[in-house]
């Protein structure tokens, strides 16, 4: 019998196509064209294309972020037609290839982790997941359903520092409303792998505090930009300079927390963003890769589109002419 971890080896290495379908813009209409929004941040709309030259590449999963808010009617929680089905065509890019592919919310604000906002997401967490649930029943387990992206107290201090213990018990409330209602819906829901962030999706101290639920097909995910001055700070340094310890200590405690108790874990987040360092990057990703796979642990690279600019720029595909930018991080990627 196939174990989750054994599932999880499976999954080479993955690729989020991130800035698009979790793109929005506040004052669109519910009903607005699909393309409107999909292209609110200045990225081209995801084609077929686009997924096959990453697929050809040597990736064999694809993460699409997903926010639904700006596409639900608020009376009833009801996703708009023709936005469900523009995700499904996305989906089924990938999923027709007989790539994995995981589908997620993304950049929601309903779901902030405090007491008395918990019943409230709970209940709407359930609602859109039911609906999604439904529409993607057919699908087997190369389909994987996350629960949520980087759930955290927006604004505060506590943001991006491991959060309390209002936003880990509120995040694992809406972490289970989630895996309830996966588990009463047909089709393959029953038995599909389900991805759970703890707050923020953060790797040091808020992976301490995932609950997870009594279900052999639940699977861990973690965001790990790391180091992070090297890796995401935008003004920080541009050599890596071997620096492996935080890498390190993220892995052991992974492994201690989960992979060793039989609890898979997708890094469904990482990345370091370009700094004209591309022999840097390269060899950051050969290592922090090598020690992902001593645990089993597969990494999905974020790509936002972005080469120019001041922002955060992890781009790797050119999203007109899907040629890769740089390939000697891929190549690393995908060896």
């Amino acid at each position: 019998m196939q174990t989750a971890i054994d599932f999880v080896k499976q999954i080479k290495v993955g690729i989020s196509i991130g800035d698009t379908l979790d793109a929005f813009h506040p004052a669109l209409p519910v009903d607005a064209p699909t393309e409107k929004s999909e292209t609110a941040w200045g990225k081209p709309v995801i084609t077929e294309e686009l997924v096959d030259a990453i697929l050809k590449t040597g990736f064999n999963l694809i993460r699409i972020p997903v926010t639904w808010s700006g596409h639900i009617y608020e009376e009833d929680f009801r996703i708009e037609e023709n936005w469900l089905k523009r995700v499904r065509e996305v989906v089924d890019y990938a999923y027709k290839k007989g790539a994995f592919v995981i589908l997620n919310l993304h950049h929601e604000s309903w779901n902030y982790p405090y007491y008395e906002n918990r019943e409230a997401a709970c209940s709407k967490m359930r609602s859109i997941w039911k609906q999604l649930a439904d529409t993607f029943s057919d699908y087997d387990e190369h389909l994987i359903f996350e629960a949520q992206n980087e759930p955290r107290k927006v604004g505060t201090e506590l943001e991006w520092n491991g959060g309390d213990k209002e936003g880990w018990d509120v995040v694992n409330a809406t972490n289970l409303a989630f895996v309830e209602t996966i588990r009463s819906c047909g089709g393959f829901n029953p038995s599909r792998y389900l991805m759970l962030p703890g707050y923020a999706a953060n790797c040091h101290i808020a992976i301490e505090h995932i609950e997870v639920p009594k279900d052999d097909r639940i699977i861990i995910s973690v965001h790990a930009y790391e180091p992070y001055d090297f890796a995401l700070k935008i003004d920080g340094r541009s050599r890596w300079n071997k620096d492996t310890a935080v890498i390190d200590t993220i892995m052991g405690r992974l492994k201690e927390l989960y992979t060793d108790k039989g609890i898979p874990v997708i890094i469904g987040e990482f990345g370091a963003m370009n700094k004209e360092n591309e022999e840097e990057r390269a060899a950051w990703v050969r290592y922090y890769l090598d020690k992902a796979k001593e645990i089993h642990v597969p990494c999905v690279w974020w790509d936002n589109g972005c080469f120019t600019g001041n922002g955060e720029k992890f781009g790797l595909f050119h999203r007109s002419d899907y040629h890769v930018i740089y390939r000697k991080v891929v190549e690393e990627l995908t060896k």
